[in-house]
């Protein structure tokens, strides 16, 4: 038998946390995600169900931030939804199962990796990886963007100094760097 060990999106055995000046980038690998895209015909029936889920829907550009599930919106009648990889570790058949013939769910815990991004420069650290209008955006708003040439979500929590970046797993090594060049600048 194998003796098979998981490793985070960096390659570590735990994830990474790097402090660079005032800034703390730290990948979370503790969010168990599945997007919900509703089916033709199934829109407001989908809603009702997402809704009973997080307490409202989460409309254009916004999320839902509570626990233990959260949600954005995505596009057009799609939302991502992130719960506690501890207690949601199969958070897809979950929802599977409480959407049922009104949603299509897929699984995106192994797409994405996960960044908290905090600290007093934050918002100036933002203003050079990407241009989402981050002095603008309040708790709970959620853009799509491009940072250093990938398509990423950056989301606003409610601590004013903490934002949540997803972005494509596969490319995390390019996105951390991209992450630590831009608190570097503002150190």
């Amino acid at each position: 038998m194998h003796d098979l060990k998981p490793i985070t999106a960096l390659g570590g055995t735990e994830p990474r946390v790097d402090t660079i000046g005032t800034i703390t980038i730290a990948e979370n690998d503790g969010v168990a995600l599945a997007s919900v895209s509703a089916r033709l015909g199934q829109e407001a029936a989908c809603a009702k169900e997402l809704g009973a889920l997080l307490g409202t829907v989460p409309e254009v550009g916004r999320a839902v931030l509570r626990d233990p599930e959260a949600g954005f919106w995505v596009g057009p009648d799609q939302w991502m939804i992130g719960a506690p990889m501890d207690t949601h570790e199969d958070l897809a058949a979950q929802l599977s199962k409480r959407f049922g013939a009104t949603a299509s769910v897929t699984e995106q815990s192994g797409a994405w990796v996960v960044f908290d991004v905090t600290g007093a420069a934050m918002a100036d650290m933002c203003e050079r990886l990407c241009a989402v209008p981050i002095r603008q955006m309040s708790a709970g708003d959620a853009r799509r963007t491009v940072i250093h040439q990938m398509g990423c979500f950056v989301i606003r929590r409610e601590a004013e100094d903490h934002i949540r970046i997803l972005g494509p797993r596969s490319s995390a090594a390019s996105l951390h760097h991209a992450l630590e060049a831009a608190a570097l600048s503002v150190a």
